[in-house]
């Protein structure tokens, strides 16, 4: 039997019927948003993911266009290509780049001016870069004017199997270009100073090239560490670094996995037992916010050389404050670092 609906109910069924009409308009449109929210979102994540490969293979494709054997074509006014051969078969270039105060008389001058201008009294720096891209990256030519203007010769050299450099980059092939290229320096250079930074894994190729040289009964002068590994078993672990943009350094590891010549090979680099066997003056320079590299890295490091060295004088460690912003590779960028540089090099003379 039908049960017979009262005035008093109807009103109500209207009146939530009404409520109901009245918020189905508000609903859609809410949902509306809401999709069009998500829509933006994952287009948003996509052209992120995008962008993630696209700009790094962009970036390095870029860096691989520049003729590295024409310095000037970048600017680089006061520079010369070199192209050594430590072993047989292997073909490294560097990049020599005389004082700046010698850059007009720099103009239009071959290989040999430059050899013999090794000789002016001048020091001399051997810089030893990191891993990824070549001597052509922005802060390793932003370190190589610095040293410049202060008045140093500079020699920035690709390892083998770096920029248009020949050869398998293993951690001995390495060492032995960064050997014969100090030789090649002391054979021009006279009683000048002959210097070295490592910059992250060059960090490494430097104390091996420093106990090397040891051994051979030879010596650096001076040693600068900046962003370095307390060993290269720690740093096989960890992404290295890219020298191109900010973009690598915040996702270093699209580089570490695409562009780093030295994934495929086994590594040791030593740094911590290479201190030990070391009494050359050593500064190591290091920003507390590198996110590559700890700056607990850098505290062990100098821990380490000066209970080897057993000196304060000898050891130093500069540390760069973080909210300063260099990470891993922008120390260069630093406007105290010519001074602190200038004065190392003159501890070095005294």
């Amino acid at each position: 039997m039908k049960r017979k609906i009262s005035q008093s109910e109807r009103k109500k069924l209207s009146a939530g019927r009404l409520q109901k009409s009245s918020q189905k308009p508000k609903d859609l449109k809410v949902h509306a948003r809401s999709q069009g929210q998500w829509t933006w979102t994952k287009t948003g994540f996509f052209c992120f993911c995008i962008l993630s490969v696209s700009i790094p293979i962009l970036l390095h494709l870029f860096s691989g266009s520049i003729d590295l054997s024409q310095p000037s074509d970048i600017g680089l006014n006061h520079t010369i290509n070199i192209y050594l051969k430590p072993e047989e078969g292997v073909k490294v270039g560097v990049w020599h780049t005389v004082p700046e105060h010698r850059w007009k008389e720099a103009q239009g001058k071959d290989l040999d001016w430059y050899e013999k201008a090794l000789g002016d009294g001048s020091p001399i720096f051997i810089y030893l870069h990191g891993n990824g891209g070549n001597r052509s990256a922005p802060h390793r030519i932003g370190i190589a004017n610095v040293l410049s203007a202060l008045g140093y010769h500079v020699l920035a050299l690709d390892y083998r199997g770096f920029g248009d450099s020949t050869g398998e980059p293993t951690e001995a092939g390495l060492t032995t270009d960064s050997v014969y290229l100090y030789h090649w320096v002391k054979e021009r250079s006279g009683n000048s100073l002959v210097c070295v930074w490592g910059h992250s894994i060059g960090s490494g190729v430097t104390t091996n090239t420093a106990v090397k040289l040891l051994e051979q009964g030879k010596q650096f002068d001076g040693i600068i560490l900046e962003g370095a590994f307390i060993s290269g078993r720690g740093a096989r672990n960890h992404p290295i670094e890219h020298p191109f943009t900010w973009f690598y350094w915040k996702f270093p590891y699209i580089q570490f996995f695409l562009f780093n010549p030295l994934k495929n090979n086994k590594y040791t680099f030593p740094t911590d037992e290479n201190l030990q066997k070391l009494r050359t003056p050593l500064m190591i320079l290091h920003a507390e916010d590198d996110h590559i590299v700890p700056f607990a890295s850098a505290q062990e490091i100098y821990r380490i050389a000066k209970k080897a060295q057993n000196s304060d004088e000898h050891v130093k460690l500069v540390r760069f404050d973080g909210s300063l912003g260099y990470l891993h590779n922008g120390l260069y960028k630093d406007p105290d670092l010519p001074d602190i540089i200038r004065e190392f090099v003159q501890s070095l003379m005294t």
